[in-house]
């Protein structure tokens, strides 16, 4: 059998093992391109299900970890945890279920790791190296094995904050792992940026021999900004191209295994590696268009492109105006309001424009194959209701590390969150942030008050969702206002004692975080009281008032068919009778009055 074939064959077994819970959007935005030389890196987490956070399988993907900084005796060896959510299962003797946490090997330790800030995949480090992730398909998503593959993008991306300080360092740091000592599971995009660069690394596993994996890295141009969406992004791959680094062996291995001539031209990473988006067409591309045309309308991006490895979106643009930390986290509140992916937009959103849908079969991160054509799926959005949690890391070249360095961290859905900042010089983060599950119920952990009002909301999204948004506005509009102060007060404490800097910006953070959640406990409960069985119970006034539907949802609903009349049979055989929206004071023949008047 040829290697292709074998590596076909593979491929198909292990699609069916990659978890439903993948699907994330990240970006980056270089300082240039920003409104005060901050560098921000999103990323929003939307999946849930047993994963890797700080070298420990937990129940769920919504807890995070401060690892402080330490100090290793020469010799000593870090483990490498397996990643059960890595979509490649774990072969050969000590492979591990899903609950358990296995070493499946180890690398040579450092004599000094930095202190970092991780939840499923690394965040941010004391020296302002910050990253993003999102999972996409690749053509081999191989198995973990020990002496063979033993690396998945979570243990990387944690490991690259543990050692570099600048995101050149840190991809270079992944490629030689990977070269070294494997690759498992899916495709991944990793982003990493520091307050003066940005790159992102793509990679995959799949090597004739089983051995190693394949990466591609490329710089992001100053003044730009990337998204990647559930694809990989990066295309042609040159060594005469400054901004590049790759695998030495990908342009070798892909004509071996019958993925790349060299007629063709440089190897197209994307599409001699990938096989494009997620689930249906317009996954994945339709959100790096959506965010391109938020952020430079004036490029007029078409939504529409002509297939799965279009070029139609460039790997970065240049935005129209420079973007500040409040637009950088609205690009995560997005559901296509006002395009033509529109999920608010009737009839599927509903009388009250929600957002989200019921998933069906199709709507699923099945692997679709060319010819594939499937009867409709729901357009993906960028916040979307499985999101356990999302983030933008904001890096400032003119701070110390610890104080430059901030995560504005939000839990469950984007567009219902709220975001509170936490430093990279923090020594510890509050408890309700260690732990949490999809699982369990539990409003004393981070997770579940947003999740909650998440849900509730959904009932009558358009009428509820303004209250929620005042309060986002209202908390973090101070949180950011009072930045200044903060890192002024938290500077002038580092000038002579960074532990104490970092003592304060530890209360502060977890005094904001606390503050914060019990603030959104308070909104909850308003809320559920407020809105209570669809009307609005004014509190204060004690009154109640009906809210109904809009006249469309009338229409559209055959409300007027409804028990008016008392020839109700008469009534709902009448073609075309119309959703006046007001009331009349009929005489005689009240359905005979409906067809003259109302049809």
């Amino acid at each position: 059998m040829s290697v292709r074939r074998r590596f076909t064959i593979f491929l198909l077994i292990l699609l069916v093992l990659i978890p439903s819970g993948l699907g994330c959007t990240t970006f980056v935005v270089t300082k240039e391109a920003s409104e005060d030389g901050s560098t921000f890196v999103g990323h929003s987490n939307d999946g849930f299900g047993p994963g890797l956070v700080a070298n420990k399988i937990r129940q769920d993907m919504v807890s995070f970890r401060h690892i402080p900084a330490k100090n290793h005796p020469e010799g000593a060896l870090r483990p490498v945890v397996y990643d059960p959510n890595s979509g490649g299962e774990f072969l050969g003797e000590g492979a591990a279920s899903v609950t358990e946490t296995v070493i499946i090997g180890e690398i040579p330790q450092v004599t000094h790791t930095y202190a970092y800030i991780t939840g499923s995949y690394g965040i941010i480090n004391e020296h302002q190296l910050m990253t993003g992730e999102c999972t996409d398909y690749a053509k081999i998503h191989p198995a973990a094995e020990k002496g063979k593959r033993i690396f998945y993008s979570s243990e990387l991306s944690n490991i690259a904050l543990e050692r570099c300080k600048t995101a050149k360092e840190a991809v270079v740091l992944i490629g030689e792992l990977i070269d070294t000592y494997g690759y498992y599971g899916t495709g991944e995009t990793l982003i990493f940026a520091d307050p003066s660069d940005a790159w992102v690394i793509e990679m995959c596993g799949g090597t004739p021999g089983g051995t190693g994996g394949y990466w591609a890295a490329q710089q992001i141009n100053p003044g730009e900004i990337f998204v990647a969406a559930n694809e990989f992004r990066i295309r042609e791959l040159s060594e005469d191209n400054p901004q590049q680094i790759f695998s030495t062996t990908i342009k070798e291995d892909a004509q071996a295994m019958g993925w790349w001539n060299p007629e063709d031209g440089d190897p197209d990473w994307a599409q001699v590696f990938g096989i494009g988006e997620y689930s249906h067409p317009y996954y994945s591309q339709s959100r790096v268009w959506r965010i391109f045309d938020r952020l430079a309308p004036s490029i007029g991006l078409s939504p529409y492109v002509e297939g799965p490895f279009s070029k139609a979106y460039p790997f970065s643009i240049r935005p129209d105006t420079p973007v500040n930390i409040t637009t950088a986290l609205s690009i995560f509140r997005d559901h296509y309001e006002g395009t033509v992916f529109d999920l608010t937009a009737p009839p599927a959103g509903g009388p009250f424009g929600d957002p989200y849908r019921v998933w069906g079969q199709y709507d699923l991160h099945d692997a679709p194959y060319e010819g594939q054509l499937k009867p409709g799926s729901w357009p993906r959005p960028i916040s979307t209701d499985p999101c356990g949690y999302s983030y933008v890391c904001q890096g400032r070249s003119n701070l110390p590390g610890p104080i430059g360095g901030v995560c504005w961290l939000g839990l469950s859905s984007p567009a219902e969150t709220c975001y509170v900042p936490f430093y990279a010089g923090v020594y510890h983060l509050p408890a309700p942030y260690l732990h949490g599950s999809h699982w369990e119920f539990d409003l004393n952990t981070a997770f579940w008050p947003y999740e909650l009002l998440q849900n509730y909301v959904r009932l009558m999204y358009s009428t509820m969702i303004p209250e929620i948004q005042a309060e986002q506005n209202r908390i973090e509009g101070a949180a950011i206002a009072n930045q200044t102060e903060i890192e002024a007060k938290a500077l002038e404490l580092y000038q002579t004692s960074e532990p104490s800097a970092r003592e304060f910006l530890t209360a502060y953070t977890n005094e904001m975080a606390m503050n914060t959640l019990n603030d959104w406990k308070a909104l909850m409960g308003r809320m559920i009281v407020t809105y209570r069985n669809g009307n609005f119970n004014d509190v204060q006034n004690k009154t109640i008032t009906n809210i109904g539907y809009p006249d469309w949802w009338y229409e559209y609903a055959r409300y007027q068919y409804g028990p008016r009349i008392y020839d109700l049979q008469g009534l709902q055989e009448t073609p075309g009778v119309r959703y006046v929206g007001e009331e009349v004071n009929g005489t005689g023949d009240l359905l005979s009055y409906i067809r003259s008047h109302q049809t």
